[in-house]
């Protein structure tokens, strides 16, 4: 329960469906305790149970250290994929089994389906809403007990059924942060965050794709591919960061066209229930359409290779790269470095 608009339709929801809910709320970092609060209010409002677990110490050693550390590597990290299985599933397991609760509940757009033994995330009704890309490392055992009242709603019909309920005040709150311990520019974050940033942080050379040096950079760790605005050089042309080097500290900049791409390299991929052969399409962003797609295959120095059948814009290693069947997930994987992607694209051209 983070008190909010989703969570609190959830809990009435099961209220009528004649389960005994109980409320935890998890405070994975200092601004999450206003919601722990207004989450209590709630529940009090609800005449329902409810818990606070404070997270943050655990929280801080894992999530937010994986962040900071993914773009000191030059990657550009998404901590919800990270966060799910890790801490918020595990902790919600943890504490229905010291609750005696026999499922868990959350106010994710998704829906859930059992096919041959096996649960499938299913994206939710409403596609502006949908969450199915942040939940694809969800293990098996988490999914056999979840449940997500949600999936088939929309946004606004969850407004109006809590005006329903008499909880005006929550339908007119706003929406939680993409990112919950980070209010305002994740530069400012890492700056203030990183131990001795001037020295771990160095400005560094911007190059061109034929690796001509043309303007300074703050420090690598301050851009991610597709970034246009912001990069404080003036080259003619609207440019975009294409590629970032850690190992030289430089960043390259292009065109448009030049962040374009037909192939994406990617890391160690999580199937439901083994490869699937045909009828793939990834999405390599949470806002971004899925791509119909070949199934990936290994390349010699342990990455596999995804020809993408439409071009996709600015991939981004670090992001999630999350493979559906029509609107089941079956799959996920880490976006990896591109380095060395054209040999590969080279053995698969030949090889066609």
């Amino acid at each position: 329960m983070s008190g909010g608009i989703d969570s609190t339709a959830v809990c009435r929801m099961l209220q009528e469906q004649g389960f005994r809910v109980v409320g935890l709320t998890l405070v994975t970092c200092d601004g999450a305790q206003a919601a722990a609060e207004s989450a209590a209010a709630v529940a009090a409002h609800l005449c329902i149970e409810h818990h606070v677990a404070d997270i943050r110490e655990e929280f801080r050693a894992t999530v937010v250290q994986d962040f900071i550390d993914a773009y000191l590597s030059g990657c550009t990290p998404n901590p919800c994929v990270n966060c799910n299985p890790t801490m918020k599933f595990r902790k919600l397991e943890e504490w229905a089994e010291r609750l005696g609760c026999a499922h868990i509940a959350t106010g994710h757009y998704v829906k859930l389906e059992q096919l041959d033994g096996k649960f499938y995330i299913v994206t939710g009704d409403d596609a502006r809403k949908d969450q199915s890309y942040f939940l694809w490392r969800l293990t098996q055992q988490q999914l056999s007990r979840v449940m997500f009242p949600l999936g088939g709603w929309e946004k606004d019909d969850v407004r109006r059924y809590l005006k329903l309920n008499n909880l005006d005040y929550v339908a007119h709150s706003g929406e939680s942060m993409e990112v919950c311990f980070i209010q305002g520019d994740y530069r400012d974050f890492l700056r203030q965050n990183i131990p001795d940033v001037s020295n771990v942080v160095k400005p560094g050379a911007f190059v061109d794709s034929k690796g001509i040096v043309i303007g300074t950079h703050q420090g690598f760790p301050y851009y991610t591919v597709g970034q246009r605005k912001g990069l404080g050089v003036a080259l003619g042309y609207p440019a975009y960061v294409l590629k970032i080097n850690p190992a030289k500290n430089t960043v390259m900049l292009g065109t448009e066209e030049q962040l374009m791409a037909e192939y994406m390299l990617i890391d160690a991929p999580q199937w439901v229930d083994g490869t699937p052969a045909e009828g793939l399409s990834v999405r390599v962003r949470y806002r971004s359409a899925p791509i119909p797609c070949t199934s990936p295959v290994p390349t010699p120095d342990g990455r596999f290779l995804v020809r993408l059948l439409k071009p996709a814009q600015a991939i981004t290693p670090g992001q999630s790269a999350v493979f559906y069947i029509n609107n089941m997930v079956v799959g996920g994987a880490f976006i990896a470095s591109q380095r060395g992607i054209n040999q590969w694209i080279k053995n698969d051209t030949d090889e066609q």
